[in-house]
């Protein structure tokens, strides 16, 4: 057991395991999928997981600029909103021009690029003046943002992108989407981790710290917020696209102010500034919403939203409240980690020393 520990405790292990946790689940509901286990492999179970991944992406995207940055932007679901719609016209237009099936790989790893790219081009137009601001200023400008892409999409000519029916998309093939989404998580996870481990990385948090500091040091402020922005847009637009391909229509609706607050609670719920925090967040509260709209239906579904938001102010009371500092401290992953090296170190000592006696014995 003292060796498991010790494996447990190796710094290789512990940087990766986050990415050791995601390729187990993708493996376990891969081979669940394919064999077709029951339980595992049920619709219902295979749609929470595409959700939950593409809130994971989400979250990650914007723990960049919330979470790490230190600036507050509400109009992460506007960028969304842009690579859904470009990027399932894209798999519509290419699908029914190359004659293939709505599960063609080509064309969602094309549709993934270019929402990403045009969800980072607008990125950049919309932070390259909204950078200058700070706090609340540029809160309302990228809120203001995501509700003028919603509104211009929706009056847009219905030939064009659905209008406010929606737009229909290409559904791809539920067995193997939830795989292709938590690559994405892979991928974007990688490059939150190695972004913030990086000398830029340094940058960025020394900019939320202090900027004046930052500033006198020679750091360019404008180069570094602008660049996490226009990253944090573009996996912003990937999960747009992923969505698409998760439903079979798009509608502007989906993505208001109110999704955007959403996201933004999984990353402040996760912690600021924590990468881990931010996807289990993301998973958690994913879950949570799925399961009350499954749970609560009839004259009960009324209620979804309030009791989504009562579960949501006790969890933050509970993250927060000065009364319960001593509770938190006392019951949580850290003590029961020590919990465990206690109970199970103690015991593994003396039976190696005792083979280290019978050992020089012989």
């Amino acid at each position: 057991m003292s060796k498991i520990i010790a494996f447990f405790k190796k710094p290789f292990f512990r940087r990766y395991l986050n990415y050791l946790v995601i390729v187990c689940v993708i493996l376990i509901f891969a081979v669940a999928s394919l064999s077709g286990v029951k339980g595992l492999a049920k619709a219902s179970t295979l749609s929470l997981l595409e959700r939950i991944g593409i809130a994971m992406v989400l979250a990650l995207s914007l723990s960049m600029v919330v979470g790490f940055l230190g600036e507050l932007s509400l109009g992460h679901a506007g960028f969304m909103c842009a690579g859904a719609y470009v990027g399932g016209k894209i798999a519509s237009a290419l699908t029914t021009s190359m004659q293939v099936g709505e599960s063609n790989l080509a064309v969602l790893l094309i549709a993934l690029l270019a929402g990403g790219v045009v969800a980072a081009v607008f990125g950049f137009i919309i932070g390259l003046p909204a950078l200058r601001l700070r706090g609340d200023y540029l809160a309302i400008v990228t809120l203001a943002f995501g509700e003028i892409v919603r509104t211009i999409v929706m009056n847009l000519p219905s030939k064009w992108f659905g209008g406010t029916l929606g737009m229909e998309t290409p559904r791809f093939n539920r067995n193997y989407l939830f795989i292709i989404i938590f690559v994405m998580v892979l991928a974007c996870l990688a490059v939150t981790q190695n972004l913030m481990r990086s000398k830029h990385g340094r940058a960025i948090v020394a900019i939320k710290d202090n900027e004046i500091a930052a500033r006198a040091m020679g750091v360019d402020i404008t180069k570094y917020k602008l660049f996490v922005f226009v990253i944090s847009s573009f996996f912003a637009g990937v999960a747009g696209v992923l969505y698409s391909y998760s439903n079979y229509t798009v509608q502007s609706a989906n993505f208001d102010y109110n999704y955007s607050i959403e996201i933004l609670v999984m990353v402040v719920l996760g912690g600021m500034g924590s990468i881990n925090g931010s996807m289990i967040a993301a998973a958690l509260i994913t879950f949570l919403n799925v399961k009350l709209q499954t749970t609560l239906t009839g004259d009960m579904a009324v209620m979804k939203d309030l009791i989504y938001a009562l579960i949501l102010i006790l969890i933050v009371i509970y993250k927060n409240a000065p009364g319960l500092k001593n509770f938190r401290e006392k019951y949580n992953m850290n003590t029961l980690a020590a919990w465990v090296k206690r109970r199970f170190g103690k015991k593994a000592a003396p039976v190696a020393a005792e083979q280290g006696v019978t050992g020089d014995e012989q």
